[in-house]
């Protein structure tokens, strides 16, 4: 049997944190190429790795979203799939994932053209869903969502080998600058930070509630913010934020009493599918990184 090496554009997962430039373009498509997103908001996505939208789905479309959403994380069986991620001490559904396969209503928008659109813009081809999932951070103490790259996890974890996919987290609750919204360090996608330290077995079990493989170094994050500086997102809800794989973003706790919730859905170019993990003894389940690469129609 002959076998091929494969060449691993971004490194991690090793003895020591490293720094590689970016290999890959940001947006995929040729100039001017048609799509919804308009020319200086493309050149600014570009730049800055994301692009906002003050209203991507109407006040009505929010309305019944949110109702979808209280349904599922409502429903016993759905919190009992091994895809619902449990906060450990409220017991409240943190996540549900793979939620366009459990809900026709979410399957619906990410076959909506104002949101699949944007993806095939910005990648320049057919795309699938390599995630989806809603957050739900009930106010008075759920937890945030440490700082990362969900490049260095789909990479390592997944086989992703190109930066070539997309999120958009699109808001059902009103985002406030004190219910642990987004953060983006605009820039920060132009470098790969491989992260040191090896991955465990079945890591996902224990990153989806608190990440620890794949997290940088407190002087890492520092040289970066400093370089970057820090965006926090803001919003009514049904706003939706764009942002590239490789954006290095968190958020922190809410103890507000004011609900943070939204659905978080992954676009990845079909010409970029998953290979085997390059920095993992295993691959991750299908829920969380999809095997599916049927382009969304």
């Amino acid at each position: 049997m002959t076998t091929y090496a494969r060449t691993d554009l971004y490194p991690s997962r090793g003895a020591a944190e490293t720094i590689t430039p970016r290999q890959d373009p940001v947006v995929w498509s040729a100039p001017g190429a048609p799509g919804p997103i308009a020319a200086d908001d493309l050149r600014a996505f570009e730049h800055d790795g994301f692009l906002t939208v003050d209203q991507l789905i109407s006040p009505d479309e929010v309305a019944g979203y949110h109702r979808e959403l209280e349904r599922l994380i409502a429903d016993p069986a759905v919190r009992a799939d091994e895809r619902s991620i449990v906060e450990k001490q409220s017991q409240k559904v943190r996540s549900v994932f793979e939620v366009h396969k459990i809900s026709e209503v979410f399957a619906r928008l990410v076959s909506d053209e104002r949101v699949v659109g944007r993806a095939r813009q910005i990648l320049g081809s057919d795309v699938y869903v390599h995630q989806s999932r809603i957050n739900v951070k009930p106010g008075f103490g759920a937890s945030g969502f440490y700082w990362h790259s969900d490049f260095e996890t789909w990479h390592a974890e997944d086989g992703l080998p190109n930066m070539r996919t997309v999120s958009v987290s699109i808001a059902l609750t009103e985002n406030y600058d004190t219910n642990g919204g987004l953060m983006i360090m605009p820039g920060s996608h132009m470098s790969f930070l491989g992260c040191s330290g090896e991955t465990p077995k079945d890591n996902y079990k224990k990153s989806l509630q608190m990440q620890d493989a794949g997290t940088p170094s407190d002087e890492a994050l520092t040289k970066m913010a400093d370089a970057h500086g820090i965006k926090l997102f803001t919003g009514r809800a049904g706003s939706a934020t764009w942002f590239d794989c490789n954006a290095m973003h968190g958020s922190g706790d809410n103890i507000t009493p004011y609900p943070r919730s939204n659905v978080f859905i992954v676009f990845n170019s079909v010409e970029n599918t998953a290979e085997e993990p390059f920095a993992a003894p295993v691959r991750r389940p299908e829920f969380i990184g999809a095997r599916d690469f049927t382009p969304v129609r």
